[in-house]
């Protein structure tokens, strides 16, 4: 059976709607022979990054932290800044954290294709994309 293109529009969608979609099509889970130890031929392209958005005071609230590992070396960098910065970024933290921690986490994450406007460079792979 050959790839399968999924086609996320995230316009004016709330990050976790979006995340929860991506991370279940990305695993198989819409599959009849699912199996938790098999990587799935879907193939999830997300277009308009730039406009997610998270509901509530969480915009102004919420932070993404990383350590440098050396003593003290925790940096903090906002919601918006992240926007504004690297949007594309937002998503793939949020969907890689609702997969499973494993050796198959990173080529899963290899079928995540994500795109900041309408602009996409699988047009023409995509033959009948599904969209969701």
């Amino acid at each position: 059976m050959g790839k399968k293109y999924y086609l996320l529009d995230a316009k004016d969608k709330p990050l976790g709607r979006i995340s929860t979609v991506a991370a279940s099509l990305l695993r198989g889970k819409n599959n009849p022979n699912f199996a938790p130890n098999i990587i799935s031929n879907n193939i999830v392209i997300i277009i308009n990054a730039n406009s997610v958005y998270l509901t509530g005071t969480k915009e102004l609230s919420k932070c993404y932290y990383h350590h440098s590992g050396f003593h003290g070396g925790i940096k903090e960098i906002s919601f918006s800044e992240l926007k504004k910065k690297n949007p594309k970024e937002i998503i793939q933290k949020s969907i890689y954290g609702m997969l499973p921690k494993n050796r198959l986490t990173k080529e899963i994450l290899k079928n995540l294709k994500i795109f900041d406007d309408n602009n996409h460079s699988f047009e023409k792979e995509m033959i009948n994309p599904v969209k969701e």
